[in-house]
């Protein structure tokens, strides 16, 4: 599939200090140690509405770890997914009256418009579940035929699951309690009540074909791909066991994530499906959570319409650090823009202060688990004292501008 256009990314002379970040299974903030090639896979969206700012908030967070790790001198290989056959597509597409497939075509398309907007830099590869299910049908006959998964006792949807005791490890991605995985599992998308299951936490893979729905042929027999082996199918074709960073948000720690992380480890016999867990916080409206039950989603696409510049966008949810669960508000909008104006009229200045030591202190905050609150302090700091008149560079300008936009991603000119 298509991603969108890959915007320039100027060179920044120099490199700073190695990227750390928060690995959720470790609880605990760890060296990212690529090779010479990163290898980052992050969950796409489900294209029912696309693209709301938690939506934006993940993409741009895991934007600024590419551009650091680039900035490391690492080539970065990054996948990403889009679920486009799934159950809230084809309800939404039924509520509108409109054909799945338009549905799920038309809010790809904005989802590409928002992200080259937003100047998130795009994926190597751009994988759609439908795209990938000879890949899902090849490792859930191999799933099967280790005994890692099964098929319920159903003559007439003989869907297939994963045993949630397939893996020794299982559990170790979250840390999450018996208790707590039984609620996130029901919650977010799971069937702990399916007849037929050996355990209420086994996964669906392989969705026997339901009257009205899409449906591809399998040995057995013909039905879509549950969501959490889409991910590891994908991944592992594509990046191998063991890669560096599996990213999304925290909502996607049970089950998406534990269970993608265990489909990788039981296909491929090993302990870890990825090197780096890590998971951004949720974005939520004046004091509530954002969310479609509640019908209060900001989308990136509206704001833009109502002219609010994409680089103020992503300045308003790069002030917040990207672990924090954080509100939306006019106040946030509107710190952003005032940021925006004041750095594009600082890197007009005929002159500057020195823009090194700012640049290393960039490099610095970034790089200490994405602290983009600080980063974003030193370029403030730097701005105050042109306006002040303080230093005499003629080329400091440009030197922050072009490190604001290889580094941050927001572009000054």
């Amino acid at each position: 599939m298509q991603s969108w256009p890959d915007p320039a990314l100027p060179d920044v002379p120099g490199t700073g200090p190695a990227l750390r970040l928060f690995d959720t299974s470790d609880a605990a903030v760890r060296p990212v140690s690529p090779g010479s090639t990163a290898t980052m896979y992050v969950c796409g969206i489900t294209p029912y509405d696309a693209t709301h700012l938690g939506h934006a908030a993940t993409y741009v967070t895991f934007d600024v770890v590419n551009r650091m790790l680039r900035d490391l001198g690492h080539d970065v290989h990054y996948v990403q997914n889009i679920t486009d056959v799934d159950d809230p597509l084809f309800e939404r597409a039924e509520r509108d009256g409109v054909d799945w497939r338009e549905l799920g075509a038309q809010q790809i398309q904005l989802f590409r418009d928002d992200m080259t907007a937003l100047r998130v830099l795009p994926p190597r590869d751009y994988i759609g579940a439908i795209e990938s299910v000879n890949e899902v049908v090849e490792v859930v006959g191999k799933l099967l035929a280790s005994g890692a998964a099964y098929v319920v006792d159903d003559p007439e949807f003989p869907d297939v699951y994963f045993r949630a005791d397939a893996t020794e490890q299982f559990g170790y991605e979250s840390g999450y309690d018996r208790a707590t995985m039984d609620r996130f599992f029901a919650e977010r998308g799971g069937d702990p009540d399916r007849p037929g299951k050996r355990d209420p936490l086994d996964a669906l893979l392989w969705r026997a074909a339901r009257p009205g729905e899409p449906s591809w042929d399998s040995p057995q027999g013909p039905g879509r791909p549950g969501w959490h082996i889409e991910c590891a199918a994908i991944a592992l074709n594509r990046l191998g066991i063991e890669f560096d960073l599996q990213g999304g948000g925290n909502d996607l720690i049970f089950p998406h994530h534990e269970f993608s992380a265990a489909h990788g480890e039981a296909l491929t016999d090993s302990r870890r499906f990825a090197r780096h867990y890590v998971h951004t916080g949720m974005v939520g409206l004046d004091g509530e959570k954002m969310s479609k039950s509640r019908g209060n989603l900001v989308f990136v696409s509206v704001l833009r319409r109502d002219g609010v510049p994409p680089a103020a966008i992503r300045l308003a949810l790069l002030a917040e650090h990207y672990r924090a669960d954080r509100m939306w508000t006019d106040a946030v909008l509107a710190t952003g823009r005032d940021r925006l104006q004041r750095w594009r009229a600082a890197t007009t200045a005929v002159a500057g202060p020195d823009a090194g030591p700012v640049i290393a202190r960039l490099r610095q905050h970034l790089a200490d688990d994405l602290d983009t609150p600080k980063a974003l302090a030193a370029v403030d700091g730097w701005c105050r004292d042109v306006e002040l008149g303080i230093g005499g560079s003629a080329d400091a300008p440009g030197e922050i501008e072009r490190a604001v936009d290889a580094l941050l991603g927001v572009e000054l000119s």
